[in-house]
């Protein structure tokens, strides 16, 4: 590994024994870079006037509602840099899979992405659980994730760029906000799967150490549609606040249901991580009005870098189009790579590592910068609410980026989490 790179040994060993487990990677064109000794042998070829990079995304099943739109921002970014002149001289090829709400998909469609396609990289994923089954994937293969979305932490990779937050980037800051607000009760409310599961755990260290109740915890399947017995728990137990963590076009039935019971921001506000502008077309502005939602950038941010970035994805895309924070965060993560590959001229995976520590982009949620230590990047910290025209507003923000810190080192609350 690059010097400047330190993962966890723990990690690392993971990784060394899914290589076992993984097919080697078979040649398929002229190599990209010099590969560490022992690496699996790329197959990117870099030889003509064209690059190939992949495209990972769910395009049918629960999960389509939220990842469209990521493959869409994807798609803009890698138009742009062709029209500026491409990466190292070179056009990129988007070659585009569908993950198909599964993660084993993702994981078969990751393998072919980089052993048939010979990408040099890929950018997608959603779900936690999908990350985690193309992990090894990228680890056995030495070839490059970017993936766009916040996530629950407790983790770093070689081979994965996270670009969406990290658990001290969004989760943490929504708790100390509530707090702030006075909110001395939760109750929590998830998909029932990784991403979930594990903020659950965060968010329960962070309420004993602050004085925060619990007042339940309650999880159901992603994709469901049923919400009533859940709701009216949640109304039974009188909590000052919800933390919001399902995902998909669960928080349809979810907002639906939790208005048709009388529930709303003034008298049980929700809290959510995983609902941005395009989640909130599809539940509709009228039943999730006035609630709470903690990201990094909404499309309302004021700065050029946005104002362009809105109406470029509006021009490709349609007047109506909203842009999110996923979304965003894939389209950043397409010209970080750019960025990184430039500083390093050269493709392969070990240069890139090695060059990645301090590349910047001027994204449109404000600077972003990649941290070598941990190959998460520096990020604003926003809360916003919800109003009737559909947009997220931001309430309020960090006064200056984050600096990413996945296993919260830096919080003595969270001691033997990631243990």
């Amino acid at each position: 590994m690059p010097g400047h790179i330190r993962f966890s040994r723990s990690l690392l060993a993971a990784g060394a024994v899914a290589a076992t487990a993984s097919l080697v990677l078979a040649g398929c064109g002229s190599r990209a870079g010099d590969e560490e000794s022992g690496a699996a042998a790329s197959c990117v070829d870099t030889s003509g006037p064209s690059v190939k990079v992949g495209s990972l995304n769910s395009l049918s099943g629960t999960m389509a509602i939220s990842e469209v739109t990521v493959r869409d921002a994807i798609k803009l970014a890698v138009e742009e840099i062709n029209a500026d002149g491409g990466v190292l001289g070179k056009q990129i090829q988007l070659v585009g899979e569908d993950g198909a709400s599964d993660p084993a998909v993702f994981a078969q469609k990751a393998e072919k992405l980089i052993q048939d396609d010979c990408v040099a990289a890929v950018f997608g994923g959603w779900t936690s659980s999908s990350r985690k089954a193309m992990l090894p994937v990228f680890e056995s293969n030495n070839s490059l994730l970017y993936y766009p979305v916040q996530y629950e932490g407790l983790e770093s990779s070689p081979n994965i760029f996270y670009t969406g937050a990290t658990t001290n980037q969004q989760i943490v800051p929504a708790l100390d906000y509530l707090k702030e607000k006075g909110v001395t009760s939760l109750y929590l409310v998830g998909s029932d799967y990784v991403f979930p599961q594990t903020a659950n755990r965060i968010i329960k260290a962070y309420a004993e150490a602050n004085g925060i109740e619990i007042k339940g915890e309650d999880y159901t399947p992603l994709g469901s549609t049923d919400f009533s017995t859940i709701v009216n728990k949640v109304r039974a137990s009188g909590a000052g606040a919800v933390f919001n963590t399902l995902n998909g076009d669960s928080n349809v039935a979810f907002f639906k249901e939790y208005t048709n019971v009388g529930l709303n921001p003034q008298t049980m506000p929700v809290l959510s991580v995983s609902i941005a502008e395009e989640e909130v077309k599809g539940i509709g502005a009228q039943n999730i009005d006035g609630q709470l939602t903690a990201w990094n950038y909404y499309q309302t941010v004021e700065n050029p870098e946005n104002e362009k970035f809105v109406a470029a994805f509006k021009q490709k895309y349609g007047a109506d189009r909203v842009t999110s924070d996923p979304m965003e965060a894939a389209y950043v993560s397409v010209y970080l790579w750019r960025n990184t590959v430039e500083k390093a001229q050269d493709f392969g995976t070990a240069a890139v590592q090695e060059a990645a520590d301090g590349v910047t982009f001027a994204a449109p949620e404000g600077e972003v910068k990649i941290d070598g230590e941990n190959n998460h990047i520096y990020k604003t910290a926003r809360i916003g609410e919800i109003h009737p025209d559909g947009l997220i507003y931001t309430v309020w923000q960090s006064p200056e980026s984050i600096k990413p810190d996945p296993f919260l080192k830096g919080y003595p609350w969270a001691a033997g989490l990631s243990g």
